[in-house]
């Protein structure tokens, strides 16, 4: 196998990217959730992802926002989250080597159970609100 070369390049994001979410769209567990989610706006989503990793591993201002609220309220768990990391750790490691690429999937990493986290104790706050409700 030829050397891999670094994540340095836009058009490196954009392969990146593109070759990742090609890889999710596939994928039996996490697929149909994103596709019911996206319908046909894939390509709005993968220029906002080329601006989030611009912004997150060349600190370029490309993106603003907050990703975690459209992440919310969507039916996954752990092992949606576990199956996120390893289709992208296989994805970028495929194509890249170095250490913005190690950056990427330490980020894409600290993401993944970020957002695990926090959807579950939302989802506990939201039970627990119910069950209160209820008893009341």
């Amino acid at each position: 196998m030829a050397d891999l070369k670094d994540i340095s390049t836009i058009e490196d994001i954009q392969q990146m990217v593109n070759s990742f979410y090609a890889n999710v769209r596939k994928d039996d567990l996490i697929g149909p959730i994103f596709n019911d989610k996206l319908q046909d706006r894939w390509e709005p989503h993968l220029q906002k992802m080329y601006n989030f990793w611009q912004t997150i591993l060349f600190d370029v201002r490309a993106y603003s926002g907050t990703p975690f609220p459209p992440h919310k309220q969507l039916p996954v768990d752990k092992t949606h989250f576990d199956r996120w990391i390893a289709i992208f750790n296989t994805t970028i490691d495929s194509q890249f080597a170095g250490p913005i690429t190690e950056e990427a999937k330490m980020r894409a990493t600290n993401m993944a159970f970020m957002f695990s986290h926090k959807i579950e104790y939302f989802r506990n706050a939201e039970n627990e609100m119910r069950d209160a409700t209820k008893k009341s």
